[in-house]
Formats: structure tokens, sequence, C-alpha cells
């Protein structure tokens, strides 16, 4: 009877255990899917698989790399040339309102180019009080730290965060875990992500704690949008590739 009820315990605790770990596992599902949908890539329509154009448009297409790119230029050139802190941290802050005037002027949506100017005006603020240049992009460290310890803990949880947000956008929810393929794909181009948000890491924070300013606002702009673009290119065509084999194969049994 004793025996009886120890195994009727040992079974409740692996059930609960089990409950919570699927209760850990989705909550974190639906953290990373809501922040998807506020992410570029998750401009894209659901329902449809991205293309070369909505990709494009999920890096903000040619105004949003401009405005991307143009404030961490200005202060590249302003500090080569006057190496002076203020007058550095200044001009990305001007350019990034100016961005938000022209949009305001054009009747655009401002709320990209806001969020722009708030990460730039910290960063000028963070400089200016520590009184380093390098400081300007210590928060960009600090975002590249986050995205990897992030992707990590979807990986780990075993729901990587391109399974979630492609999951989305092809309006699967999350489908794509009972298939074996889709999986494998979802999970290697997380790992490709975590692997982009490493380098940047690995790259910069060595600039940044010797204090090669120049050299580390041009690698941060070298590997901002274009390092970025090119990994979301390469997570489209693995993840079209997969897409495609399964739609290739229902066709073939629908004539079948």
């Amino acid at each position: 009877m004793t025996t009886e009820s120890a195994a009727e315990r040992d079974i409740d605790r692996a059930v609960d255990t089990d409950v919570e770990e699927q209760s850990f596992s989705q909550a974190v599902a639906e953290g990373v899917s809501a922040a998807a949908k506020k992410a570029g890539i998750g401009q894209v329509a659901p329902g449809e698989m991205p293309t070369g154009k909505s990709l494009w448009g999920a890096v903000g297409g040619l105004r949003g790399v401009i405005e991307a790119i143009v404030p961490g230029l200005g202060f590249l050139i302003t500090y080569m040339f006057t190496n002076e802190l203020v007058l550095s941290v200044a001009a990305p802050v001007v350019l990034s309102l100016v961005f938000v005037g022209i949009r305001l002027i054009t009747r655009q949506p401002v709320t990209q180019a806001l969020a722009g100017v708030f990460g730039v005006a910290l960063s000028a603020g963070l400089a200016i009080f520590t009184g380093r240049a390098e400081d300007n992009f210590a928060l960009g460290l600090i975002i590249n730290a986050v995205s990897v310890a992030v992707l990590l803990i979807s990986l780990v949880a075993r729901w990587p965060l391109v399974g979630i947000i492609v999951g989305f956008l092809a309006n699967e929810g999350t489908s794509w875990r009972e298939n074996a393929a889709k999986r494998r794909i979802l999970t290697l181009t997380t790992w490709l992500w975590v692997g982009l948000f490493s380098l940047r890491l690995a790259v910069q924070a060595p600039m940044y704690f010797s204090s090669q300013t120049e050299w580390l606002a041009a690698t941060k702009l070298l590997m901002g949008i274009p390092l970025y673009a090119g990994m979301l290119w390469i997570t489209w065509l693995l993840v079209r590739s997969v897409y495609a084999r399964e739609s290739n194969g229902r066709a073939e049994a629908a004539e079948n």
C-alpha cells in the first residue's frame, strides 16, 4: 500500500514537472512572438512567406537604411575631423531629428524614426555623462549581448526564436514543431543569428574596451545594416527551401 502511494506520488511529481516545463516553454514562445510582431520582419503580412521585396521592407526600405546609417556616419565624420565629444554625439541626434521632421512633413509614420532618436539620444547622453566617446556605442553592445541571451534561451527552451517568427509570418502557429525538417532549419537559422550577434560582440567589444572610437564607429556601420540584411537573406533562403519542399509535396499528393 505504501509502495503504491509512493509510486503515485512519483507519477504526480513527474506530471507536474512536465506541465511546468510546457508552461515555461509556452510562455517563452508567446513572449518572443509578441516581440516578433513589433520587429522589422514582423511587418511581413501574416500568412505569406517573405519575398525579396518584403524583406527589403523589413529593413525599412531605402529610407530605413538611410536613417539607420547616416546618424552613425555623422558621428564618425565629426569625430574624425574634430575629436570633440559633445559635437560628435550631437551630430547623430540632429540628423535623427531631421529624419523625424521629414517624415512629419511627408506625413509618413514616425514611430520607427522616433525610436531611432530615442536610442541615439540615450547613447549620446551616456557618452556625455561619462566623458568617453566610446560609450556612445555601449548601448549597441548591450543590445547585442541581450539578443544573444534571448536567442540562446529560446534554443534551450526548444522554441527557437526564428521558428516562432516564421510560424507567425506563415500563419501556422507552432505546427512547425511537428515537422522535423522545419524544426532543424529553424533551429539552424536561430544559431546563425546567435553567431551574428556574437561576432559583433567579438569584434566590437575589444575596440570599446581599448577606446578605439574611430574603428568602433566604422565597424559598427559595416556590421550593422549590411550584415543584418545579409543574414536576413540567408535566413529567408533556408526557410524558403524547407517550406517549398513541403508545398511541392502537397501538390504532388493532390495530383495523385
